[in-house]
């Protein structure tokens, strides 16, 4: 086996890519499987979004098994259901490391329900991949974070909206940490700047009345909303918006956490011309994108879609199995040490994890949204952006201070404990 180095990160050649991941076994070793869990909403607030991901996850592993397994080992996948609460996460992540023994845990989506898995797996010493974009101000051994960290999403969306939509923004989002803290981040961006913000407004997940927010945006006059809505809570916020006339004509929207898969259900016909900022979009031309979504659209359907947190899922499964390859084994300790500085062929592009912080390189694109639901690219950093974790607007020690307020604020939660009684509908 040849390993070359490139800009600080392994690189598999094409060949080695082929023999180590695509070359099928003779015989598919189901005696000795490699056991995976997969922990997702599939129902509750949450499911719009994190069942799709479950999805992609689990055609990974069947791809993988189709071409051989690991190490000549059939994968296993687990799957738990996260049930949109946090507490059940952290509960159902304990089961799968003690009880059903798994090599490895592909899931969650909400920062709350991250932040309770956490302990778990630093506890056991086990590892976790992450899928989604999120907040930063974090960093941990036991979790490989393949969504964006602000510096890879949020903040470049606030320069674009800055230069093409205008300085005044309002900030509406789901009370729990991600949007608390993704917002305190773009106050220090939109300070930068010399824009302002007009307004900031949070609804529990899983709120449906969004009335009193639109009161204030119509009433403020933004140039751009600013989503961190989160859930199903984004259909009651566009029909709300729609309602009172704000069309993105009027006042635009970026949002952050809602992609191709939530617009297939909010509906394209609301929501086109809006704007979200991620670094996947199903249009990409590339071939490993055009394969990827030709076999999720032949196992699932072709009415399906794909988005950036189901290929982050998927990309996961992959570069999981390169390590294990190379590894030559699943024990925890040896893989995590084989996945500092891997890279991956990706559908969004290379990606390449950074040793530090266990982060991806990527590249950053705002795309608008169209009629039929998919995203013209409006703009795209080109090059990968290495990962940030921490903005420069407060030290470490001031971030993980601000984290701590919130979490004592919420009586030792991650998200507003109100939240709890209407999440799982």
């Amino acid at each position: 086996m040849f390993l070359s180095v490139q800009n600080g990160y392994l690189n598999y050649s094409s060949s080695e890519r082929k023999t180590i991941i695509e070359k099928p076994s003779m015989i598919l070793n189901k005696e000795n499987p490699i056991k995976v869990g997969i922990l997702h909403s599939l129902t509750g607030t949450m499911a719009i979004s994190e069942t799709a991901v479950a999805d992609a996850t689990l055609m990974a592993i069947e791809e993988i098994n189709d071409r051989g397994g690991i190490l000549g080992r059939e994968v296993v996948p687990i799957l738990k259901d996260g049930k949109s609460d946090w507490s059940i996460f952290a509960l159902e992540a304990k089961n799968l490391i003690v009880e059903d023994k798994v090599s490895v845990v592909f899931g969650g989506w909400t920062s709350a329900s991250r932040k309770t898995m956490k302990p778990v797996f630093e506890e056991y010493d086990h590892l976790l991949f992450y899928p989604i974009q999120y907040e930063g101000l974090e960093k941990s051994p036991n979790i490989i974070y393949t969504g964006a960290s602000p510096n890879q999403q949020v903040l470049p969306a606030i320069d674009w909206a800055y230069e093409n939509l205008g300085p005044r923004f309002f900030l509406v989002g789901s009370d729990y940490v991600f949007p608390r803290s993704v917002n305190e981040i773009i106050k220090g961006k939109v300070h930068e700047l010399g824009g302002v913000v007009v307004g900031e407004e949070y609804k529990l997940l899983g709120e449906e009345n969004f009335k009193d927010v639109v009161d204030k945006i119509v009433e403020s006059k933004p140039d751009v909303i600013l989503n961190t809505i989160n859930g199903d809570s984004n259909c009651s916020f566009f029909n709300e918006l729609r309602q009172r006339g704000i069309t993105p004509k009027v006042i635009p929207t970026i949002s952050f956490s809602i992609a191709e898969d939530e617009i297939k259900i909010i509906g394209a016909e609301k929501m086109a011309g809006d704007y979200a900022a991620w670094n996947y979009f199903q249009s990409l031309d590339n071939k490993y994108n055009n394969d990827f979504v030709k076999n999720f659209k032949k196992k699932y359907g072709e009415d399906r879609v794909v988005d950036d947190p189901m290929e982050s899922g998927y990309v996961g499964v992959y570069l999981y199995a390169k390590a294990v390859a190379m590894a030559g084994t699943d024990d925890i300790s040896i893989v995590r040490e084989k996945l500092k500085g891997l890279t991956f062929h990706a559908p969004e592009g290379a990606v390449g994890i950074d040793p530090q912080n266990q982060h991806l390189t990527k590249v950053v694109r705002i795309g608008q949204i169209l009629p039929d639901g998919q995203f013209k690219i409006v703009s795209s950093s080109e090059n990968q952006i290495k990962p940030n974790p921490f903005p420069d607007y407060k030290t470490e020690e001031q971030w993980n201070e601000f984290l701590d307020n919130l979490y004592k604020g919420w009586n030792e939660n991650w998200a507003n404990p109100g939240t709890v009684s209407v999440i799982q509908k």
